[in-house]
């Protein structure tokens, strides 16, 4: 396993986001928060994290919802996956909504996202007038069927 190495700039009042055990994929993020932000039912927010990062170029960020607040209490990534781009050096923010019928209320330090970090490629479009055959054709939503 390689280990790439970021640069960042913490502004919150926690520990930089670790993986929580160790074949994990994302990190947990943290909100930042002066006081907690109640989210009523389908009500969406963005919320701070207090971080700012710097991706080498071919890297994204995807921040992803974290399991276990979306089971147990409907709290999700609108946005899901959301992407940060290499040449973004804004705050990362996480775009939260509360699909739950009961508020929920977030607090200074609650582990709200987590976040995975990816190479990615860029293309360039090769116009053709037709595509090559393959078993699958144009079938689309639900073609392959249910088992």
């Amino acid at each position: 396993m390689s280990i790439l190495h970021l640069k960042v700039i913490n502004k919150s009042n926690h520990p930089l986001p670790e993986y929580a055990t160790e074949h994990a994929a994302g990190l947990d993020l943290k909100a930042n928060l002066k006081e907690p932000i109640t989210l009523k039912p389908m009500e969406r927010q963005l919320v701070s994290t207090g971080l700012f990062m710097q991706l080498p170029v071919g890297f994204e960020a995807q921040i992803r919802p974290r399991s276990g607040l979306a089971y147990k209490s409907g709290i999700t990534v609108l946005n899901s996956p959301g992407t940060i781009d290499a040449d973004y050096r804004g705050e990362i923010k996480v775009l939260l909504i509360n699909l739950s019928d009961v508020n929920f209320v977030i607090h200074d330090g609650e582990r709200i996202a987590q976040m995975v970090v990816a190479k990615h490629e860029q293309i360039e479009w090769y116009i053709v007038s037709e595509l090559e055959a393959s078993g699958r054709g144009a079938g689309g939503f639900g073609s392959t069927g249910e088992k």
